[in-house]
């Protein structure tokens, strides 16, 4: 008799299962928890985009993998308005099903395989190492290329950028971005720069305040007069509230994008047409999105001077909807001092080994779950 075969993927359990004894932990508090771990958005979609979403629901025959050209124009006009990206034409835009898909699959439609590196932050969301997994390829932590040896150079084939950071909130400034650029393209590898908190700068990067656009890598000082070998991913989940319509696309190298709307064509990886238009309506407005900014930026100040009173040091944060913080002690220590405050928060381990000793807590709750939050911090402080 034949020995059985396992089938399934080899991949790491997903890590947020992890949580679940300190969320029945902070749901003893008794004023209930304080859920700022994962960071989903909790406010309502805007309106006018559920209406294009409705209007688009009768919807028999099959959605295109590029989307219409509307769509794709909209998204060139979005990049050069919000992102100072010029020059964007609409065949070299492509909707996506949300961006962690595409962060999962870019290495394998690359044609990236054994022997190639993918290089991605040394705190950074989990996805980048499973998309490299999923392709055979191998993945390295690195936040400079010239950190690696020439061994590990040489076999570069894709550089994740993510400003603003995902646990992080780092931004990277133009000047630093055209370094890996620069860097990168004399490797002859690919740039993927996750821009999908680029809107929710803060302090020196709060545009409406008076501080400095968030650069994308498609901005002309940033990649000169060409996208040759650069992606900027970007999604409407934070943004606009649309986590839920998984409504996200990719803009660059217009030979790259071709070559991926192709694989996606015979894959079926394709943006269902309702969402396709509520998307094409988002990216044209932005009143939605500064709106969406202010409340986020009311949770910040409501939680951020109280997680220093606590006794947190905050590093990075610029950006994004996240403040990245640590007590000084391992991560999961932290995590269970604020499950007895009724506190969830994500542990920065699952980040990688640069997050061992910090949490990620999240503005993505309703401001009164905030201020419980910044309230139980400023009581323990005491």
């Amino acid at each position: 008799m034949s020995a059985s075969r396992a089938f399934g993927l080899d991949l790491p359990d997903y890590p947020w299962g992890q949580l679940a004894p300190y969320r029945t932990r902070a749901a003893e508090h008794p004023g209930g928890t304080a859920d700022l771990s994962i960071g989903t958005p909790v406010d309502p979609t805007p309106q006018f985009v559920q209406d294009a979403l409705a209007a688009a629901s009768d919807a028999p025959g099959y959605p295109t993998t590029d989307g219409p050209e509307s769509l794709r124009s909209a998204i060139a006009d979005w990049f050069a308005r919000r992102r100072g990206a010029v020059g964007l034409t609409p065949e070299a835009v492509m909707p996506t099903v949300g961006s962690k898909e595409l962060v999962a699959w870019l290495p394998l439609l690359l044609g990236l395989g054994p022997g190639d590196v993918v290089v991605r932050p040394e705190a950074a969301y989990p996805t980048y190492d499973i998309g490299a997994r999923l392709a055979g390829a191998e993945a390295v932590a690195a936040d400079s290329l010239s950190d690696l040896d020439d061994g590990v150079r040489s076999r570069v084939r894709l550089v994740w950028v993510n400003s603003p950071g995902n646990p992080t909130g780092m931004v990277r400034d133009a000047e630093s971005l055209r370094e890996l650029v620069d860097e990168a393209r004399a490797l002859g590898a690919v740039v993927a720069s996750d821009e999908c908190y680029a809107e929710l700068g803060w302090d020196e990067w709060d545009e409406e305040l008076g501080g400095e656009r968030v650069p994308s890598v498609l901005d002309p000082r940033v990649c000169g007069d060409s996208h040759e070998r650069l992606l900027a991913v970007y999604s409407l989940s934070k943004q606009s509230n649309l986590a839920g319509y998984r409504a996200s696309f990719v803009a660059g190298d217009r030979d790259l994008v071709r070559n991926l709307v192709n694989s996606r064509k015979h894959a079926g990886m394709i943006v269902p047409k309702p969402v396709q238009a509520a998307l094409e309506a988002a990216v044209q407005e932005d009143p939605h999105v500064r709106a969406q900014k202010a409340l986020y930026r009311e949770r910040r100040a409501i939680l951020k001077p109280a997680l220093e009173e606590y006794g947190f040091r905050i590093e990075g944060s610029q950006a994004g909807l996240y403040l990245w913080c640590t007590l000084g002690e391992p991560a999961f220590e932290t995590i269970g001092r604020l499950a007895d405050l009724g506190i969830v928060a994500g542990p920065g381990v699952f980040y990688g080994d640069a997050g061992a000793q910090f949490v990620r807590i999240a503005l993505t709750a309703p401001t009164e779950r905030v201020q419980a939050a910044a309230e139980r911090l400023r009581a323990a402080a005491r």
